[in-house]
């Protein structure tokens, strides 16, 4: 695996995940992850962090996982080399100190060129694997907080949507979660009907856009205080699909 390292001193690290790799195993699957990548690469940090243990009593190492992102989320994910490291940033999510930011386009034109989306986060009642921000949600609802600004909207020209019988529009979004529900983002957004673009669990039936094909959502940004208490800001460069995407909106037409 050829992982990108954006940040590094003796207790944390921070590197660009790419897209389509898992952080941690599920038990579930045989395949790579960046938990297993950290344990060679880092084989005197391979005991940092904290195991999970399946209803089947199957523990799951988790090298170094402090946090995670989705397997098709792109960009920036910290990890921690030293128990002084993991203790410093697990003390800094669970006081929502470390800011995150998020790039992603999503379907349609927002209204509001900034906002706050203030919807607690349940369990989905019709599919397992989902979330839901949206009424019928089961389950216990937990409090989940997205600041939101709109960085780019484009839609087709007249004569394209006239051809097509629909319009099809999206718009470039920076988004920062203050808590960190899983798939909360994609959640939100979808709570408000405009999913994430080519999000194929909670948008499945759209159309792919932008070039996309896979989850359009990357990991920007984040600041966060290193042991020594000096503040890190770290931005993730965009992949290549990202770069795409950006320069057919920037040209203000969709493919």
């Amino acid at each position: 695996m050829n992982i990108e390292i954006l940040y590094e001193d003796e207790n944390i690290l921070v590197i660009n995940k790419p897209a389509g790799l898992v952080v941690h195993p599920d038990g579930r699957t045989q395949e790579p992850s960046v938990s297993e990548w950290f344990a060679r690469a880092y084989p005197d940090s391979k005991d940092v962090g904290e195991s999970i243990e399946k209803t089947s009593g199957e523990i799951i190492e988790r090298a170094g996982i402090v946090h995670r992102i989705d397997r098709d989320t792109s960009g920036i994910l910290l990890l921690a080399k030293t128990k002084v490291g993991h203790a410093c940033l697990k003390e800094q999510f669970q006081n929502r100190e470390i800011e995150k930011i998020y790039h992603l386009f999503v379907y349609g034109a927002l209204k509001d060129d900034q906002g706050t989306i203030n919807l607690p986060i349940g369990r989905s009642a019709s599919n397992f694997k989902k979330w839901s921000a949206e009424r019928g949600a089961r389950g216990e609802k937990r409090e989940a907080l997205t600041y939101f600004k709109v960085l780019k909207r484009v839609s087709d020209p007249p004569s394209h949507k006239a051809s097509e019988g629909q319009s099809k529009s999206a718009t470039f979004v920076e988004a920062k979660p203050k808590t960190g529900r899983t798939h909360q983002i994609r959640v939100h957004f979808k709570a408000l009907h405009h999913p994430v673009v080519c999000d194929k669990l909670y948008a499945a039936r759209k159309p792919e856009l932008l070039g996309f094909n896979r989850l359009a959502l990357h990991a920007r940004a984040i600041s966060f205080k290193n042991v020594s208490g000096k503040t890190v800001t770290i931005e993730a460069p965009y992949p290549k699909d990202f770069k795409r995407a950006m320069d057919i909106i920037g040209k203000g037409v969709l493919d």
